[in-house]
């Protein structure tokens, strides 16, 4: 076996969680719970007390089921946002839990504001509000005091080890202590999160990572399921959030707490002219801004002080850059309404339906593999109780899996592999290219051919044609790259995730052959939607290098089951 530049440690356990963000936290949570027999070990690539999305905190639990609502209408909100591509089975499956996992974040000591009834205080039909700066912190520190759960912090899992259809593990990289791990396990968790870093970003340079979704979310957990064969699911489904210009701050708590509406620069309201689903608000957004009636806001102007002094505290607390920009101006919201633009697309499974194929279970098609949040495709608009609840399920699953299964062998030559690529990247530099110089051409291809903010988000066979060809010619360039360190190793892994992910996006944009989502998907050769032959679910699988696309059918009105064969 190699390893003669590398340090290599092996680990065993029975439950590997991969990504200590809200998912993998709940998940080990509920595993602990369920079996204190069961040996769990997480693997973060930063540090879990600030790691993902609720690094910096939330505001607002964005899906609850609120007094008078019940979780079928949780699932029909979700399911008319997407325009029907959903799993029915997996967002009813996820509804039925968010308010008993918004219980037991109460009960960790998230505090969630009440009134004088005692009963939260709701923002809409589907919102609580938080007081949730410290909700990482919260997930993080139950999760450290579970006595049958390790947390191997700074260290970024790059490769799933899969023999047969079935996962005996994984391979890692340690950051801080140049190590290479070799970790076998009877079952594993995917919790790493979506992709972000896939287009160029609304701001260049320096502010290149002020975006919506965290940078360091590369999508590794998609890129290693796609790369071993995993059926994935609805990529084409890309997410634009609508957001304040240039700060890239939420716009949700303008349109929700000051009841701010949409405008154009003749001062008229426009979210109603294209409809008000998040791609929707988005696509009106574009398109008012190239007939000429841009720029847009969402109007403030002449709110109250008490709503002013609101939105002042509550982007301070979530987004601080915009209260800045307010006072640094000498304009605050009532004086002057917030101008909006969309950012670059994102492949995130919480808020479309992007992800793994999973059953109820949340089982992928690779056996003894399972995936949560953001990573499980089919059920959109999770936001964090979802991913909580997913953590819940697949951990639950992953237990029962662990009892029928013995832990998984990991071959010489797997492991002979990659310590030749480690050795490879950080052995004599033959590149011509840096890590970020690769980066900044894969965003320029994806930002020009596939429908970024370059081209308004639109596409056609063509362009995608040429898109895929480049992405190609990246990836065997990031064959030759160097890095001086584990640091840089790092990166030209995430390069390599999104490069895969990239070739994903691409297939199943140009596999829908219609515009069913404006803006997330929006397809010139095919600008109009069709019903009769695409309510269907574009799904792939690699195979030899390529992917290839599945199309499967739609689960039936109220199906609570909607299972696969691995």
């Amino acid at each position: 076996m190699g390893g003669d530049i590398v340090r290599v440690e092996r680990l065993k356990t029975d439950l590997l969680i991969i990504g200590g963000g809200t998912a993998g936290c709940y998940a080990a949570l509920t595993a602990s719970e369920k079996s204190d027999a069961t040996e769990i070990l997480i693997c973060e690539k930063a540090n879990i007390k600030r790691s993902g999305c609720l690094a910096a905190g939330v505001n607002a639990l964005n899906a609850y089921i609120v007094e008078g609502r019940t979780p079928q209408d949780y699932v029909d909100y979700a399911k008319k946002d997407a325009d029907g591509i959903v799993r029915d089975d997996l967002l009813y499956t996820m509804s039925e839990r968010l308010n008993k996992v918004t219980e037991r974040l109460e009960q960790l000591g998230l505090v969630i504001l009440k009134d004088e009834n005692g009963k939260y205080v709701a923002r809409g039909n589907r919102n609580l509000k938080i007081n949730g700066e410290n909700i990482k912190p919260i997930l993080a520190a139950a999760v450290e005091k579970l006595p049958n759960v390790t947390v191997l912090n700074r260290v970024n899992i790059i490769d799933f080890s899969v023999n047969g259809n079935k996962i005996n593990g994984a391979f890692g990289i340690g950051i801080e202590n140049d190590t290479f791990y070799i970790i076998e396990a009877k079952a594993v968790i995917i919790a790493t999160g979506g992709a972000a870093g896939l287009y160029k970003p609304n701001n260049p340079g320096f502010s290149r990572h002020k975006m919506w979704y965290p940078p360091f979310n590369t999508g590794a957990g998609y890129a290693m399921g796609i790369k071993h064969g995993a059926e994935m699911t609805t990529f084409e489904m890309r997410f634009i959030a609508l957001r304040c210009k240039d700060t890239i701050a939420p716009t949700g708590t303008l349109a929700q707490g000051a009841g701010a509406k949409q405008i154009n620069s003749l001062g008229e309201v426009y979210e109603a002219k294209y409809g008000l689903t998040t791609s929707e608000r988005v696509y009106g957004t574009v398109n008012e801004n190239i007939e000429g009636r841009g720029p847009c806001y969402l109007r403030t102007e002449g709110i109250s002080p008490e709503q002013e002094e609101s939105l002042l505290k509550a982007y301070l607390n979530m987004a601080p850059s915009q209260t800045i920009r307010w006072i640094e101006s000498g304009k605050l919201p009532s004086q002057a309404n917030v101008e909006i633009e969309g950012t670059e697309p994102y492949i995130v499974g919480g808020h479309t339906a992007s992800g793994y194929w999973v059953d109820t279970k949340r089982a992928t098609t690779i056996s003894g593999l399972f995936a949560a949040g953001d990573v499980a495709g089919g059920c959109p608009q999770k936001y964090v109780t979802g991913a909580l609840a997913e953590g819940e399920i697949a951990a639950v699953s992953a237990v029962d899996y662990i009892s029928e299964n013995t832990t998984g062998s990991i071959s010489g030559s797997e492991i002979d592999a990659h310590i030749s690529e480690i050795e490879r990247f950080i052995g004599e530099n033959r590149s011509q290219f840096t890590t970020e110089q690769l980066e900044e051409a894969m965003q320029t291809v994806m930002d020009s051919y596939a429908g970024g903010i370059k081209t308004n988000y639109r596409f056609n066979g063509k362009q995608l044609d040429i898109a895929d060809y480049k992405i190609r010619q990246l990836t065997e360039l990031s064959d030759a790259l160097h890095a001086d360190d584990f640091q840089e190793l790092m990166y030209i892994y995430e390069l390599r995730e999104r490069l895969t992910i990239c070739r994903s996006v691409i297939a199943h944009l140009r596999a829908r052959h219609e515009t069913r989502w404006h803006s997330f998907a929006e397809n010139l050769d095919h600008p109009e939607k069709d019903d009769i032959n695409w309510r269907k679910y574009v799904n792939s699988r690699m195979e030899n290098g390529e992917i290839k696309i599945i199309l499967r059918d739609l689960t039936e009105e109220g199906q609570k089951t909607y299972e696969h064969s691995n």
